[in-house]
């Protein structure tokens, strides 16, 4: 469990590297990516970014190619804008927890597709007890003994 310094430079990080990428980086690759999440070691020398980018396999690569060629820029820039002892060194990982939660609405979409609504599926009207006889009890021959 990260502590509480540890959340603190994460959310630091993670909002300054947004508006670096949004308003200073000057690679077309980087347009389309969103920083997601960021992780930071309890030493803060290293910081693990996770994003995103709109698009298919190959905006992919290249937004990754992008991140890695202006990481020394990300850094600098980071060292100028906070006030750290020591600014952490940044690795970007791709954020992979978007495409499993489509992948999991996919799957369960079709499940809902494939199944038929049976009558047990079906609510129970209201005013109904739910059960057998009209005051909600087991019928006589399901009684316990």
């Amino acid at each position: 469990m990260p502590s509480r310094r540890q959340r603190r430079v994460a959310e630091l990080i993670h909002r300054e590297l947004s508006l670096l990428l949004m308003l200073d980086a000057g690679d077309p690759r980087l347009a389309d990516v969103t920083i997601t999440a960021v992780d930071i070691t309890p030493d803060l020398l290293l910081a693990h970014v996770y994003f995103t980018v709109l698009g298919d396999d190959e905006k992919v690569a290249e937004a990754q190619a992008g991140l890695q060629r202006a990481t020394g820029y990300l850094r600098t820039q980071l060292a100028a804008r906070v006030q750290l002892r020591l600014t952490p060194h940044l690795t970007f990982a791709l954020d992979k927890s978007a495409a499993y939660g489509q992948h999991i609405d996919k799957l369960l979409s079709e499940i809902a597709d494939a199944s038929p609504r049976s009558e047990a599926a079906r609510p129970v009207p209201d005013g109904s007890k739910g059960r057998d006889e009209p005051n909600g009890s087991l019928p006589d021959e399901q009684q316990p003994d």
